[in-house]
């Protein structure tokens, strides 16, 4: 069988459908490797998950808005393109697969510079940098999105996202996570990485439109205001929680519990703010499978990977696109969801007045129903395996060892 080279790199939005991609391949009896940048994020990802790792240099370019591109990065990635073409002339791989990002940029335009077929997997609703500087040489692009902007539908195959395709039963995940059964369990996650804005954001709106108890009333306000941080009224609506799965019994509201994955890095500068909160627990790296398990709502980002493990797992979003993301594709992302009623677009610039209220809002259990109906409707179930199909496609060459 054939070597398939995954050239990935710098997130986990990037690294993780290369990891899901990959194991089908392996499944099929292919070789997988991974190439990316030499100490980055991916590196560790393929460690964990016993899959070859050629690392090499790689410099992040400038986006448009971002100004001039840095020299220095402009050597590092021709160095890291000169390093990938030794490595792709020693292994000869059938095909290099690029999933976007910085980080794939050496391998596949090294790839393309020694004619070896290239397959782009494009996971935005707007085609990227990097991905427009391969998308002519490319023999396929598979998406994520029926339509994706800056690129010719012709050469586009809708594949889907590839996605970890595992669910943990409830009471596992929940006893994995050292949750409760019972409340209402709200996940929090801004990538791989953690995002700051997040991190700084949704613990103090959670605090104040919950109260010190973690209590839903049967109005849609917390316990301790009725008004958003800006002075704005929350919604009254009608939460029906005093008999349902997630009521608390003696309080006439609903139990809520917050996992909120920080990003290590962040886990010591959010924890001390939240430990008069026993409902509130922030980790700094969390098991996602499980956490994606047991959320029965989640406020994230709205890279596309967040999205796709969330519709994969039925679970509806409160989405604060990140504005500094590659031609504000999160926002693009996040507004395909909100279309389809498995979402709401929280703006991150007004966040501090709005995102207390759309969080109530989604709790209300029959708009969470909908919801998660039609989150579940969004899941592309298979994504990996129709991109590896198309990826054998293209295979052709020498033949791993």
């Amino acid at each position: 069988m054939s070597l398939v080279v995954m050239a990935t790199g710098g997130t986990g939005g990037h690294i993780y459908p290369a990891v899901a991609t990959a194991r089908e391949l392996v499944r099929r009896g292919h070789t997988a490797l991974l190439l990316g940048q030499r100490g980055g994020m991916e590196e560790r990802v393929a460690r964990e998950q016993d899959l070859e790792f050629v690392g090499v240099d790689a410099g992040k370019l400038a986006r448009s808005g971002q100004g001039r591109p840095d020299p220095r990065e402009l050597l590092r990635a021709g160095k890291g393109i000169l390093e990938a073409r030794r490595v792709l002339q020693q292994r000869r791989p059938g095909v290099v697969v690029g999933y976007g990002g910085f980080a794939s940029l050496p391998g596949v335009l090294a790839a393309q510079s020694l004619r070896i077929p290239t397959v782009l997997h494009e996971q935005n609703a707007r085609l990227g940098l990097t991905q427009r500087l391969a998308v002519r040489q490319a023999r396929a692009i598979g998406t994520a999105y029926e339509t994706v902007i800056g690129l010719d539908p012709a050469r586009a195959t809708l594949v889907g996202m590839p996605v970890r395709e595992d669910r943990l039963d409830r009471a596992e995940a929940l006893a994995r996570l050292k949750l409760r059964e019972g409340p209402l369990t709200i996940f929090v996650m801004g990538g791989s990485q953690g995002s700051l804005f997040l991190n700084n954001t949704v613990p103090d709106t959670l605090r104040h439109v919950l109260g010190a108890e973690g209590l839903l009333d049967a109005t849609g306000a917390g316990r301790g205001t009725r008004v958003s941080e800006t002075g704005h009224h929350l919604p009254a609506i009608d939460l029906d929680f005093v008999h349902g799965t997630h009521a608390a019994p003696g309080t006439g509201g609903a139990a809520v519990q917050v996992l909120h994955s920080t990003g290590p890095r962040w886990l010591p500068e959010v924890a001390p703010g939240v430990k008069d909160l026993e409902w509130y627990h922030p980790v700094g790296y969390v098991d996602a499978v499980a956490a994606w398990s047991v959320a029965d709502l989640a406020i994230t980002r709205a890279g596309t990977s967040t999205l796709a493990e969330a519709a994969f797992h039925g679970v509806p979003l409160v989405m604060v696109p990140l504005p500094e993301s590659s031609e504000n594709h999160q926002f693009h992302n996040g507004k395909s969801v909100e279309a389809s009623g498995a979402g709401v677009v929280v703006e991150q610039r007004e966040a501090q007045g709005t995102l207390g209220p759309a969080v109530l809002e989604c709790a209300e259990p029959r708009r969470r129903a909908a919801m998660q109906a039609a989150a579940r409707a969004r899941a592309q179930v298979g994504a990996a395996a129709r991109f590896a199909d198309l990826i054998e496609a293209q295979l052709s060459g020498p033949r791993a060892d």
